[in-house]
């Protein structure tokens, strides 16, 4: 990190000229976890750019706000996580999605096998730290 904000590399990931701001959208239903996930990730210097509380709605702000990461609940309303992930990946230009739920990784061994997701992180481990690991 350099100067309080989490920097992952863009593109060649060997210069420090590729180092940009991770920025990322928080998809949950519950209001209570976007408002932790979003203090602990802005102490931790990312630039949390928006909130969604459901699938349509993760999908409409990833296109508006073209977030590097999308931090991805697996059970939403309408739509899962894993589709939204997969909607996501269709995009031009995606973002990274990274899922998260309160089980285990394990309750979800084949989907997550089959995901276009770059990873999963229990909610009880969620950091800056890991998120901006799995981009560099």
């Amino acid at each position: 990190m350099k100067q309080g904000f989490a920097l992952v590399r863009a593109c060649c990931g060997r210069c420090d000229t590729c180092l940009v701001q991770l920025t990322v959208l928080i998809v949950d239903d519950h209001e209570g976890f976007r408002r932790m996930a979003r203090a602990l990730l802005e102490a931790e210097g990312i630039e949390v750019v928006g909130e969604a509380a459901d699938g349509e709605s993760a999908i409409t702000e990833a296109e508006r706000l073209r977030p590097r990461l999308v931090l991805l609940d697996v059970q939403l309303p309408g739509i899962d996580g894993f589709e939204v992930a997969a909607r996501l990946g269709e995009a031009s230009d995606p973002p990274a999605v990274v899922l998260t739920s309160s089980y285990a990784a394990s309750s979800y061994r084949r989907r997550l096998a089959q995901s276009p997701a770059r990873a999963f992180i229990p909610k009880g481990e969620l950091s800056g730290q890991a998120l901006a690991a799995l981009l560099a």
